[in-house]
């Protein structure tokens, strides 16, 4: 039988429900740099469970300092009071009764126990043979049985012990197999596995101890981890262990919400999750740890439901033709249109519609010409930019201007005053002028002043306010909105221009100044 065929006869092995562990507070902690505060690990934990809700979730490693026992307490006090106790577990090792007197001071009631899953780390990290592990690791059992503490085993380094030697695995499983382990935890230490590899192991290990329950553990050393996790599912494991964002150590683990979304909707599994806190919980680990998600990080990167091409817009308008199954709202998301060079006349229409805001077909065209030439300087525009883009262009964008600015060149360097060149036109007549200024902007009204004083004879308004800010709701790398606040005689005026560029938006507040100037001659 083929690999392909092997694949497809397990499809149907899939268990109705499969658990869901996640190890983001332990594993996920071992992400280089990150290291939560004992009251962020229970607020995580409590959104974990409460929300989330996880079958599980691996708090930390016992025995690791003093700060991670106060966190481990915390977690403990609170799962006691909900109830949720048995899903809080702790690593611990094989060090007789250390660890498990170590999580029971805790509150803790189960203890996923490390043991060695290859001959390779049991011969030379332990320096024992494999009796003599099991040995000890039944001494821990027999200890744990005492005590009341559940018993969950690791087989750390499962994948290369199946790979390289799995008559050591069978022989601690023939041993294993009839204690009070509750779970066997199979993890892909290194992060080696392919998933043909996976679902051989694993239909190995099931087809031998069928009525074992496994879980399997993936790590993401060669970008495999969900594919992994998929297949060992595919094979007939019953549990997943996740982390949030895909934390972990190295390449990190398996993020739980693609692991989530591709059991439901490809495979059709069964979950406890609940996927309309996913991003949540998402931003949530994200705050804390410091590990930024990628904007394109499936589910719940910033982008990933944000259409660009306008091609795509104006199918949504026709059936959603560019929609699969993982619609925005199913995740407290919605889906947004990008503005920008590619962004055409429906994802467009698609942002005012949102905003509740008619325009006709001229008028959206030159919004549309604008964004474009945003797009073009590499500018993100959001939907909160747009308001402000419609009554720049709308207002201020008139055909009519009597004073138009027709080319200008600012220039500075290192230890001189910048300079401006402009070449203006002012009722049908063109001029041109060069000044230096405090600032390129500073630089450029004193050539305007030039032209005003030496070519027209007349007084230009001096300036009383600059202000420069970012539109409510806009981005700092979209738009500028530079207000100007000018003294005309005995008058005011307060013109203001938006651009992505400071300067240039300074520069349309001034031109529209000066042609409200005109106006008023008429």
């Amino acid at each position: 039988m083929g690999k392909e065929q092997q694949i497809g006869k397990s499809y149907s092995h899939i268990a109705p429900y499969i658990e869901i562990m996640d190890s983001t507070l332990r594993d996920g902690e071992q992400t280089s740099g990150v290291s939560f505060m004992p009251h962020e690990k229970l607020i995580i934990a409590r959104m974990l469970l409460q929300d989330i809700k996880v079958d599980r979730i691996e708090v930390a490693s016992a025995r690791v300092s003093e700060g991670e026992k106060e966190a481990v307490k915390m977690i403990c006090r609170y799962a006691q009071r909900t109830g949720d106790i048995d899903k809080i577990e702790v690593l611990g090792f094989v060090d007789g009764h250390l660890s498990i007197d170590w999580i029971r001071d805790c509150g803790g009631h189960v203890i996923n126990l490390l043991a060695k899953g290859s001959l390779k780390h049991c011969q030379q990290q332990l320096h024992k043979t494999p009796k003599e592990h099991l040995d000890d690791i039944l001494a821990v059992l027999d200890y744990a049985e005492k005590t009341g503490m559940q018993v969950n085993l690791y087989l750390e380094d499962w994948s290369s012990g199946m790979r390289d030697n799995p008559e050591y695995v069978y022989q601690l499983m023939d041993r294993l197999k009839d204690t009070n382990i509750k779970r066997f935890l199979l993890p892909d230490t290194l992060g080696i596995l392919n998933p043909l590899q996976c679902v051989e192991y694993m239909r190995k290990m099931i087809k031998r101890y069928p009525d074992k329950h496994f879980d399997f553990h993936a790590h993401n050393d060669y970008d495999l981890a969900v594919s992994n996790s998929l297949a060992a599912v595919l094979s007939g494991c019953k549990g997943l262990h996740v982390t949030v964002n895909g934390l972990g150590e190295r390449s990190g683990n398996a993020p739980i919400a693609s692991v989530q979304v591709i059991l439901k909707d490809q495979f059709h599994a069964k979950t406890s999750i609940d996927e309309s806190r996913l991003n949540d919980i998402s931003s949530l680990v994200e705050g804390y740890s410091g590990i930024a998600v990628p904007v394109n990080q499936p589910i719940v990167g910033e982008n990933v439901f944000t259409q660009v091409a306008g091609v795509h817009a104006d199918g949504d308008k026709k059936d959603n033709l560019y929609c699969n199954d993982l619609v925005p709202e199913r995740f407290g998301r919605k889906r947004e249109y990008a503005l920008g060079k590619n962004s055409g006349k429906a994802n467009i229409v698609k942002n005012l519609e949102e905003l509740g805001l008619e325009l006709d077909a001229e008028q959206t065209r030159r919004v549309t010409a604008r964004i474009t030439e945003l797009g073009d300087q590499k500018e993100l525009v959001t939907q909160d930019d747009l308001p402000y883009i419609v009554s720049d262009v709308l207002k201020h964008n008139v055909v009519e201007d009597k004073v138009k600015l027709l080319s200008y060149l600012v220039s500075s360097s290192y230890g001189l005053k910048p300079i401006a060149s402009i070449k203006v036109e002012i009722n049908g007549k063109i001029y041109t002028a060069d000044s230096t200024g405090d600032g390129q902007y500073d630089a450029f009204v004193k050539a305007l002043r030039k032209v005003y004083k030496e070519n027209l004879g007349r007084t230009f308004p001096l300036l009383a306010n600059y202000k420069v800010s970012i539109p409510p709701g806009g981005r700092t790398d979209a738009l500028v909105q530079t207000v100007v606040t000018w003294h005309n005689g005995d008058k005011l005026l307060r013109t203001n221009g938006l651009d992505a560029d400071q300067t240039e938006a300074a520069i349309k507040a001034t031109f529209k100044m000066l042609n409200i100037i005109e106006e008023q001659k008429i």
